[in-house]
């Protein structure tokens, strides 16, 4: 068994301990009314479009997200959130740093013993879900746990949505599809764009992502037989008839949405078996990007 098909299933279990340490009153994250902005790279970058879009919506204050290397230094924010699994992607350093003694800072990392630790103004340690992996699983949707169970929004049934979505069989004829195309709507657009990058790093599998009202303006143009559009929360209404009238597979999920993402990750795996790649390895990549000073020129 893979590294990553181990971190996989043992989500559940660190949601649930994700959960308990939202409870905490001292914990670092943001208060209601703060205006925040998230920061992420890769993977932590669409958790973070999940977080903030979470904390918005529930009118819990003014919550932008960021790619770590895109973050708009002339814009004031009460407490910037940095997620980093390894706790030494460059941007995400080179970033806290800069905001040190100027703008309050909190990073979600996975290890304690890097040099995020240093550079943040308070740090939370989400070690139990740390991975050996290159692709991204638990980490990520632990620290969206984390957020979701801190802004009152996290329940029980999206655990045991998590179980059945380790349980239960993956739709047939997935494996044989062609393209895929992710869809959300305002939290799980962040939910959509990992999915895509799921599949993309694993499994080397050709996906695109958009919010679901933006499918119609040109990309439905793919949809076809042998394409899967997969719908993350509820669909706009009539979007699922247009879609299957392409001849594209319709996939959609009464399971939490961060639970039929780990859908996904089962999936991403399942194709990279099938192709006879190490979905722990994927090409070109490492488990965190640090960069020199000639990467960067």
């Amino acid at each position: 068994m893979s590294h990553v098909e181990t971190e996989t299933a043992g989500q559940p279990e660190c949601w649930r301990r994700a959960a308990e340490i939202a409870a905490d009153r001292g914990i670092s994250l943001p208060a209601t009314g703060e205006r925040v902005a998230v920061v992420g790279c890769g993977t932590s970058y669409y958790m973070a479009q999940a977080y903030a879009a979470l904390r918005e919506e529930s009118g819990q204050g003014e919550s932008d997200a960021y790619a770590a290397s895109e973050f708009p230094f002339g814009r004031a924010y009460d407490r910037v959130v940095a997620l980093t699994r390894s706790g030494t992607t460059t941007e995400v350093l080179e970033l806290l740093t800069r905001l040190r003694g100027s703008t309050p800072t909190v990073a979600v990392t996975a290890d304690p013993l890097t040099p995020v630790m240093d550079v943040a103004d308070e740090v939370v340690v989400l070690d139990f879900a740390d991975e050996r992996s290159v692709v991204q699983t638990r980490f990520a949707t632990t620290a969206l746990t984390l957020f979701r169970a801190h802004l009152g929004l996290h329940t029980e049934k999206a655990v045991r949505d998590a179980e059945s979505a380790l349980a239960e069989p993956l739709p047939e004829g997935l494996l044989e599809a062609t393209q895929f195309s992710f869809l959300g709507r305002g939290w799980t657009v962040g939910l959509a764009n990992e999915a895509a990058l799921k599949m993309k790093e694993a499994s080397l599998s050709w996906t695109e992502s958009y919010p679901a009202m933006e499918y119609r303006h040109g990309p439905i143009s793919i949809a076809t037989a042998g394409t899967v559009t997969w719908m993350f929360g509820s669909a706009p209404e009539g979007l699922a008839g247009q879609v299957r009238a392409t001849g594209a597979r319709w996939v959609e999920s009464d399971l939490d949405p961060l639970a039929d993402l780990v859908r996904v990750q089962r999936l991403a795996v399942a194709r990279a078996t099938a192709r006879g790649l190490d979905p722990d390895l994927p090409r070109h990549l490492t488990r965190s990007v640090v960069l020199d000073g000639t990467e960067r020129a």
